[in-house]
């Protein structure tokens, strides 16, 4: 019998999920798993790495049970994962000798601080495309190794090994037979040259990281090793690793430069494909591989919302305000406006285009008459104002004006937040039909990787679901943009002694 099927391995920040498809792109199967998130204290996120390998491991299991099928009918395996969450252990035991310092902790915005006011941040940007912030892996490692005891003369006698979560999974998976990452994920350590593609030394040096502990840095698309005996899927070649928003950007079948998607997940990330060439943004933006193929890289600059629709857990886990996303969406779809009311959810700083790792949630503009209808719009709104910004910032960078906007990500089914998308864009908002474009881009490009699926063939099988159009007045948007600005300065800051 032939292999017919791809499994998407999905490493989120809430959540492990495991995807069959079909080699048309067409889910068969799906599986979901919570894990704790642990808030050590104010600023800090962590994960246990073995809930991350646990979850994923049960979640594999039963997307292979509810599809019916089994190891041998699987053509291929493609990781998608949580990016910039850094994972430190021991080889000899695959024992993690610390929790995992999720992307959103804060813990090293001193060290950020210092290393920018010694002036080293040009060197840095102009080498990774990145900046100086707590959101990347290089001062989560190097934290860890000054402050887990023996950390330092472990790694320095070869002992440890670092990891995005990408690589902590096939460590795992392939019971610690590959100690490797792809170009995706090693963009985003601050560590990797861009014009390179390879560990830079004078980073390495910068951040004091031994060479040690790193991973081998491989193609997106390509041979990864084959899954151990006695788990999920065992012996099914891993053909693919790509850091989830360049999956999802691979999902939307984003391949031309000028084409740009965005995913509101836990964050908000949006990435514009900018082909061959890395553009260097002056508007406080990343330049970062979106994939690498045959040795090829294509680049894209890309920009990050560090809470979108965390702010809907927010507002239904701590405030108690709601019950579910869908009775937010009520609630905003309750009222025309948020009656004056912005909410800036800068719970662990602001990301792209401010890098605050100081500013702090805010809500301002409250009056009397402010209901919870009128936060739930607006926590609704702060999704689609960030991403406004990030979307002007872009053009501006690359010198263009996108056509559309293609979205995917849970919050993506909101059609409130759609609609005030395209109006402070200005622009069409699209949602393809599969929504899962994290899992479908990790499963098309573990399909390239094994060889049976060319790009041009999933571009074609692309098909848009929902296609919103603006319908805002011009005056209206400019007041609303320049209100949601008043707001955001009254959050920065804020954290700063």
């Amino acid at each position: 019998m032939p292999r017919r099927y791809l499994l998407a391995l999905d490493q989120g920040t809430t959540s492990s999920r495991a995807l069959v498809f079909d080699l048309d792109g067409i889910p068969v199967a799906t599986a979901q798993r919570e894990f704790p998130q642990h808030y050590p204290e104010p600023g800090r996120v962590e994960h246990d790495p073995e809930d991350l390998w646990n979850t994923q491991r049960e979640c594999a299991a039963e997307a292979l049970a509810c599809a019916k099928i089994s190891s041998s009918d699987l053509a291929a395996v493609g990781i998608a994962n949580q990016r910039e969450t850094t994972v430190l252990w021991d080889r000899r035991t695959g024992k993690a000798i610390h929790r995992a310092i999720v992307w959103q902790d804060r813990r090293t915005a001193d060290s950020c601080a210092r290393l920018r006011a010694e002036g080293s941040e040009p060197l840095v940007t102009q080498k990774t495309g990145l900046r100086f912030d707590p959101y990347f892996s290089a001062t989560k490692l190097a934290w860890l190794l000054d402050h887990t005891p023996g950390a330092r003369a472990a790694a320095a006698r070869g002992e440890l090994a670092f990891g995005t979560v990408d690589t902590w999974l096939l460590w795992k998976l392939t019971g610690g037979r590959v100690h490797a990452t792809d170009a995706t994920n090693a963009a985003r350590t601050l560590l990797f040259n861009l014009h390179t593609g390879t560990w830079d030394e004078d980073l390495l040096r910068l951040f004091k990281i031994p060479p040690s502990v790193l991973p081998e840095i491989r193609d997106t698309a390509g041979a990864f090793g084959e899954i151990a005996a006695g788990l999920p899927a065992a012996g099914a070649p891993i053909t693919a690793l790509v850091g989830d928003q360049q999956a999802a950007l691979y999902g939307q079948a984003c391949f031309t430069p000028g084409t740009a998607k965005a995913t509101y997940g836990t964050g908000c990330f949006l990435l514009l494909n900018t082909g061959e060439k890395v553009v260097a943004s002056t508007h406080n933006l990343l330049s970062t591989v979106a994939w690498r193929i045959h040795g090829k890289c294509t680049f894209a600059l890309e920009g990050s919302v560090f809470v979108a629709g965390a702010v809907v857990q927010w507002l239904r886990d701590e405030l108690n305000l709601v019950d579910s996303a869908k009775d937010l969406d009520a609630l905003a779809a309750s009222v025309s406006d948020a009656g004056g009311a912005y909410l800036v959810p800068a719970f662990t700083g602001l990301g792209a285009p401010h890098w605050d790792p100081y500013a702090r949630g805010a809500l301002v503009g409250l009056t009397r008459g402010t209901n919870r209808a009128h936060i739930c719009r607006a926590a609704l709104e702060s999704i689609a104002f960030q991403t406004t910004e990030l979307i002007a910032a872009m053009e501006a960078d690359a010198g263009l004006r996108l056509a559309e906007l293609r979205v995917d990500g849970g919050v993506s089914r909101s059609a409130p937040l759609l609609q005030m998308q395209a109006d402070f864009l200005n622009l069409p908002v699209v949602r393809p039909k599969v929504v899962e474009t994290t899992a479908l881009g990790a499963a098309a490009l573990a399909g390239v990787g094994a060889g049976l699926i060319a790009p041009e063939t999933f571009a074609a099988r692309w098909v848009a679901d929902v296609r919103v159009e603006p319908r805002m007045d011009e005056s209206t948007r400019h007041a609303q943009l320049a209100g949601w600005a008043r707001a955001v300065s009254r959050s920065r800051d804020w954290a700063k002694s």
